[in-house]
């Protein structure tokens, strides 16, 4: 390694502190390397940003951004609250659980968790408040909720992952299932612990008799297929991840058909809505992808891996050292940018190791998930706080209880691989 590959990562580095645009602080540092290295053509920056866009398994998140924006305009979200609502209304903290809930089954249906975030935000958070609920509390609350939405499949983390490790992005939907239940009854038993110590409780009882929860299910049935028939096709061969995307769209303006909500203008807003998203993921991969050219360029991937043979032989102390390292690495770097940078040093350490690569995957995908909720640049707290006019200090002292929880799940997740990979190996 020279000199220049030290500095371009440093200097990423400062132009994250300096909060400037993600992909432009990832996209300086690799040009920053070119400048020193005149022998290298500038065309190759070029090629690497283009090329680490174009992939064909990349296809697949605008195509599942598109769905989750045209769901959020079919009627979707308020039958699934209602379904919810039925089931776990009464219980204390009800509409806590509920807001718990609707992010586990709505992570399926749209797969982004900032869009999810500030969905539950405008809808769930003034409801929580309403019925006794402190700001912090309901704000933390949904932000938390949103990391399982990397989780249920359609991720958009799985489909980043799976096509820079050549991992089965349809064997990843599968293994998220696991994680995302584990994290959905862990966050409900801390909603209720905590509901109980500060008598969060609703005012006026909810109708949660069976008739109720079967005309809200006979509401929410059609939507919750959808992660069905998206990992079923995969399975039997019918289609491929990326073509699932595809289908997840039509599905979706089905749903607007069926349920008369979706009107042309709203599928024009639509349409604007995933260009701008899409957008600014797909900016930041190819940034990304020209970084990590860099780093495999100068053999960084290989040097790490010699590096840890040298030093360490034991897969334990390894997983946790990667825990700690990417928690602090998702503090500050967005997730799906530091996955294409770290996956390729990371993947190859894994496997000399003998850790099953679903497993990892999942690791790595739920430390990402958390640091999007972390400070100091963690968008999901910003996002939430943003819509929510929740204090940055508030919020921080009231996540604690939560971050401590999600650490809980992250060493289940590290050190027991069943939960990965149970559902995998059943269905494969």
């Amino acid at each position: 390694m020279d000199f220049a590959v030290g500095f371009s990562s440093i200097l990423m580095l400062v132009l994250l502190f300096m909060k400037v645009p993600v992909f432009i602080a990832i996209l300086g540092a690799a040009v920053s390397y070119f400048a020193m290295h005149p022998e290298l053509s500038q065309a190759i920056l070029v090629q690497r940003v283009l090329a680490g866009s174009q992939s064909i398994p990349l296809l697949a998140i605008p195509f599942f951004v598109c769905a989750g924006v045209f769901m959020n305009y079919t009627g979707v979200t308020k039958r699934i609250v209602a379904f919810c609502e039925s089931i776990v209304g009464n219980i204390i903290g009800g509409v806590g659980h509920v807001t718990v809930l609707v992010a586990t089954l709505m992570g399926g249906l749209s797969g982004s968790n900032l869009a999810d975030a500030a969905m539950e935000a405008k809808m769930l958070v003034p409801e929580m408040r309403k019925r006794g609920f402190s700001n912090a509390f309901a704000s933390v609350l949904v932000a938390t909720s949103a990391i399982i939405t990397p989780l249920i499949p359609p991720g958009i983390a799985m489909i980043i992952y799976g096509s820079i490790a050549n991992v089965s992005i349809g064997k990843l939907f599968i293994a998220g299932i696991g994680p995302g239940l584990i994290l959905c009854v862990a966050l409900m038993i801390l909603v209720g612990f905590v509901s109980y110590k500060r008598g969060y409780r609703n005012p006026v009882r909810v109708d949660t008799s069976p008739k109720r929860i079967w005309t809200t299910f006979k509401g929410a049935f059609l939507p919750l297929c959808l992660p069905i028939i998206i990992i079923g096709g995969i399975r039997i061969g019918a289609f491929t991840p990326t073509e699932a995307g595809a289908v997840a769209i039509i599905y979706s303006l089905m749903l607007g058909i069926v349920y008369r909500e979706m009107r042309i203008k709203d599928i024009i807003v639509g349409i604007k809505e995933t260009i701008l998203t899409s957008a600014s993921i797909m900016l930041i991969i190819g940034a990304a992808s020209a970084f990590a050219w860099v780093l495999t360029r100068e053999k960084v991937p290989q040097y790490c891996t010699q590096l840890f043979i040298d030093h360490l032989n034991n897969a334990v102390i390894f997983l946790l050292i990667v825990n700690v390292f990417l928690l602090i690495v998702g503090m500050f770097i967005e997730g799906n940018a530091a996955m294409i940078i770290l996956v390729p040093l990371l993947a190859p350490l894994a496997h000399h190791f003998g850790i099953d690569e679903i497993q990892f995957a999942m690791v790595v995908i739920f430390n990402f998930a958390i640091g999007a909720l972390s400070p100091p640049m963690g968008t999901l707290m910003f996002v939430t706080c943003s819509i929510t006019k929740c204090p940055m200090g508030t919020f921080i002292k009231e996540a604690v209880p939560f971050y401590i929880l999600l650490v809980i799940c992250l060493l289940l997740l590290t050190f027991v691989p069943v939960f990965s990979t149970g559902l995998v190996d059943l269905i494969y």
